[in-house]
């Protein structure tokens, strides 16, 4: 009988009750809509830096990852081919390539500048993903052992374009300084400003041969999804070659993701605080007018003798109603409204330290979904509890009276 009476009543007051519902409705679905934005970015912020930069997961000594200020001989794997198959051997792995990295100057015939390198493996790399783009010129191939690309920051600063010949100069694991010269055969963009204002690349023999050294510092693991790297990480901590080195996963690589994900965090903990508010002086100016308006239609069921008590649960269980119907049609506004964007995408301009762009959807999380139908629930049934107190203080006399 109480829900019947609660259902009764809200139809009864269709204006009133419609303008609560919507309220509801739009928070939710503003929820669903604004966290499925920012998990949608996150996740591409993700993606460019995997395919950029750190791959999913790397393998190295601790020292290689904790500082440099370290002999060059620790920086270096030994036995990278045992390494390799047992990485290899791994679920979820795909694959693995090796990675020198060097600083060095790089020069021009008129100008010298400091430059942070990297040897790779250009066909693995290229699976790795797409987030480099060239803009002049060719991408590394496996031959181009005479080839560099450098990074369009870099390119601007020194002047240079594809065809160019520029020396550089490092120091080998020995303390020797080496040279080499080599042409330019592409101009990239990566998804960071900064990286692309010093980076260059060249292929792993190339780098080998200038560093005189057959090692490298780092293996890059490519996994076949990304929500793997977790697991991953484990097991090949658990491999008896692994136990004297460190693997790291993609996103304790890079500290500006870790910072850019928080931002965002706090940024969205605010709008759910926002919609929140929104929701529950929405709901309690309603229940609070329909209240008001009732008092004498309470004073009559109290001198019938109804007692507070379920006075009060009448006008929880129309909140309640309220906050059920309110918050599924909220999930489905919302999840539709999600399709609909991500089927069009939103162009995004690069963020903070970035130059590449980037189109963005609205990612669906049943999880999500279901936490801010759940914050728009509890929400309206917060905001009802006042009312519903208030209206059984009133005087029976003042309240019948009202009646007249």
């Amino acid at each position: 009988m109480l829900w019947k009476l609660a259902r009764r009543n809200l139809t009864r007051q269709r204006t009133r009750t419609a303008m609560t519902l919507f309220a509801i409705v739009v928070g939710v679905a503003s929820l669903i809509l604004a966290g499925g934005f920012v998990k949608d970015m996150i996740a591409q912020l993700g993606e460019a830096f995997i395919g950029s930069q750190t791959g999913h997961l790397q393998i190295g000594t601790t020292a290689f990852f904790e500082s440099s200020n370290r002999p060059a001989d620790e920086l270096l794997l030994k036995d990278v081919a045992t390494l390799e198959r047992q990485a290899y051997a791994v679920p979820h792995v795909r694959d693995v390539m090796g990675r020198l990295a060097f600083t060095g100057v790089i020069n021009n015939g008129r100008r010298d500048y400091s430059i942070v390198g990297l040897g790779i493996e250009p066909h693995a790399e290229s699976q790795l993903g797409q987030q480099i783009r060239i803009l002049d010129g060719n991408n590394l191939k496996d031959e181009d052992d005479n080839g560099i690309v450098v990074g369009e920051g870099l390119a601007a600063t020194m002047g240079l374009h594809k065809g160019d010949v520029v020396t550089l100069v490092v120091s080998t694991p020995d303390g020797a300084l080496n040279t080499q010269d080599l042409d330019v055969i592409g101009i990239f963009r990566s998804f960071s400003k900064d990286y692309d204002a010093r980076a260059v690349r060249i292929t792993l023999k190339s780098a080998q041969s200038l560093l005189a050294t057959d090692r490298v510092n780092v293996l890059v693991a490519r996994l076949d999804e990304t929500r793997n790297t977790a697991i991953t990480a484990r097991r090949l901590r658990e491999l008896p070659a692994m136990h004297a080195l460190a693997v790291r996963e993609w996103y304790t690589l890079s500290d500006f993701y870790s910072k850019t994900v928080d931002l965002y965090e706090r940024q969205f903990g605010v709008l759910q605080f926002i919609v929140l508010g929104m929701v529950l002086l929405s709901v309690a100016n309603s229940v609070n007018m329909s209240a008001f308006e009732r008092i004498a239609e309470f004073g009559t069921m109290r001198a019938l003798g109804t007692r507070h008590l379920e006075v009060t649960q009448l006008i929880l269980a129309e909140a309640i109603v309220l906050g059920v119907v309110g918050a599924l049609l909220g999930m489905l506004l919302g999840s539709v409204l999600a399709l609909v964007v991500s089927a069009i995408g939103i162009p995004m301009p690069p963020v903070p330290g970035s130059e590449m762009g980037y189109t963005a959807h609205i990612s669906l999380d049943p999880i999500r979904i279901a936490g801010s139908g759940l914050i728009g629930f509890i929400a309206t049934v917060i905001a009802s509890v006042p009312p519903a107190l208030r209206s059984c203080k009133i005087p029976l006399v003042d309240a019948l009276r009202r009646a007249i």
